[in-house]
């Protein structure tokens, strides 16, 4: 019994140190890639939005081949489509104007 109550504590330490360290580490990732970025996130919307009209479900700025090699990305839904559009971080060119399935994975 006293392996387990140790076990148990032990499982919950971990789990607040990782609730307390991951999220910044992830916070300074995002601002990393940020600083990189002369397009805004606000302006790459409006380019995707014009490149493929209809509601942002998801959108992420990563790094990924192609352009810059930064961009956003952004997950659009218009009625039952589904479509990723791409849009470079640097330039403002759209990279990626795509059809999706149904349930479009991140």
């Amino acid at each position: 019994m006293k392996s387990h109550n140790t076990l148990i504590r032990f499982a919950c330490r971990a789990a607040l140190v990782s609730a307390v360290l991951i999220p910044p580490m992830i916070a300074h990732a995002k601002t990393a890639l940020a600083s990189g970025a002369r397009v805004t996130m606000t302006k790459a919307r409006a380019i995707a939005l014009k490149a493929h009209p209809g509601k942002i479900m998801a959108e992420e700025l990563e790094r990924e081949g192609g352009g810059s090699g930064l961009r956003y990305s952004f997950d659009l839904k218009q009625g039952k489509q589904w479509r990723e559009v791409g849009v470079d971080a640097v330039t403002g060119r759209v990279l990626e104007n795509a059809a999706e399935g149904a349930n479009p994975k991140d």
